[in-house]
């Protein structure tokens, strides 16, 4: 039996820095295939003709790969006229040994026609741009971090124990004290107390046996080009977190509703979880899709009838991160009940990693069907789901299970 034809004019895309490699597969009502090919610049004049290419043809259904970047300039034009399906490389890997960008653009043609492609999730423009801009701050918070490590490790370094002092190095009280010692590397002996505030004025002892190290002139130049670039980097970060927030205006009634959700109170975090899904939930079935595209499922591995690794999958390396440290964030809070007897619970049988990736998927469910039905959070729902029905029935092997569960001995008693 022949495979059935989704699309009976399509084009299959191989794209390239330099140049593209487009293939047109037309079936007639007969399901005889031809094909037009076409190379094209990679080029805005380039990707211009594409575009009129496909409009002669009367092609509006393409299907291309993810290739780096190079792919971004060519959906940007061919978006507002056809009909795109991005598709993981992974998905449309040519056989080996008959590969050639020709050919390459044609088998994606063909395995499209069928509709044999699992298309990317690509949200609207908007959210497209945001998504860039909060990547980009994730890039700048990491390399703020490496910084005022390295920082760290200096101070420790001369023998500056500061750490052990105060809670933040990067405090204003320390800060003035680091300031101090860069000024004049070889003297540690001046009077640091107009130099803290508040309640460090009660570890003066402490900090005044901190700062008895040796910090050698090329040390001190380290530490100042470190602390100069940390401060760079904290200050064109607050440039592009004020370009976010004006972007972010357009989705303020969703922000604000996923700030109800459990540990999300940061501004920022319920904007990076707006960036990458989107606001429009209608593009996932179901919330267990949104959690699959996330990467917090158990893959799919089995053969022969033996299931191998489930593992959670790559996806998601964006949200996941940050829905993990939500996650382990409101497990330890009292004031969420629902969500830590439930990570309680998942905790005694399988452990603190796999509970923790449960209620991560506990969250991204209930930012779901917040977005989906605009509504807030609603603790009482997940509170009720906790409770077992008084009228379910279950076997005797169920219910000592249950109590093995609970932490009781099951005994045996002779009759």
């Amino acid at each position: 039996m022949a495979l059935k034809i989704v699309y009976p004019v399509c084009c299959g895309i191989d794209v390239h820095k330099t140049f593209i490699v487009a293939c047109i597969a037309s079936t007639n009502s007969q399901g005889v295939t031809t094909y037009k090919r076409h190379r094209f610049s990679a080029f805005t004049k380039g990707l211009n003709e594409l575009s009129q290419w496909l409009c002669e043809n009367d092609c509006k259904d393409v299907c291309m790969e993810s290739t780096g970047k190079y792919w971004i300039p060519v959906f940007n034009i061919l978006e507002h006229s056809c009909n795109i399906t991005l598709a993981h490389p992974k998905y449309v890997k040519a056989i080996r040994g008959k590969k050639t960008d020709k050919k390459d653009a044609q088998w994606i043609a063909d395995l499209f026609k069928h509709d044999l492609v699992a298309g990317s999730f690509m949200p609207p423009l908007p959210i497209r741009q945001l998504r860039d801009l909060m990547r980009y701050r994730f890039k700048l918070t990491n390399f703020s971090s490496s910084e005022k490590n390295r920082l760290q490790n200096s101070l420790t370094v001369s023998n500056i124990q500061l750490g052990n002092v105060v809670s933040d190095t990067f405090g204003k009280s320390s800060m003035n004290i680091i300031d101090k010692l860069l000024d004049n590397p070889l003297d540690t002996s001046f009077d640091i107390e107009p130099l803290i505030h508040g309640s460090m004025k009660g570890k003066l002892p402490e900090l005044e046996l901190a700062i008895e190290g040796a910090i050698t002139p090329e040390q001190a130049g380290t530490i100042k080009v470190i602390k100069q670039h940390y401060e760079d980097l904290e200050s064109r970060k607050a440039d592009l977190e004020a370009i976010i927030l004006s972007l972010a205006e357009s989705y303020s009634e969703e922000i604000n509703l996923i700030l109800t959700v459990p540990s999300f109170k940061n501004l920022f975090s319920a904007i990076a979880v707006v960036s990458e899904i989107g606001v429009n939930m209608d593009v996932f079935p179901t919330a267990k899709h949104l959690c699959s595209w996330a990467g917090l499922t158990p893959t799919n591995n089995e053969s022969a009838g033996k299931k191998k690794s489930v593992r959670i999958s790559r996806a998601g390396c964006y949200i996941k991160p940050l829905l993990v440290q939500c996650a382990t964030a409101v497990v330890k809070s009292e004031k969420h009940p629902e969500i830590r007897n439930r990570y309680l619970q998942l905790k005694k049988r399988r452990g603190h990693k796999r509970a923790i990736i449960a209620i991560a998927r506990m969250l991204l469910t209930a930012i779901y069907h917040i977005l989906k039905n605009k509504e807030p959070y609603n603790p009482d729902l997940y509170k009720t789901s906790d409770v077992r029905p008084v009228n379910r029935e279950i076997t005797v092997e169920q219910a000592i299970l249950l109590a093995q569960a609970q932490g009781y001995r099951i005994m045996t008693v002779a009759t």
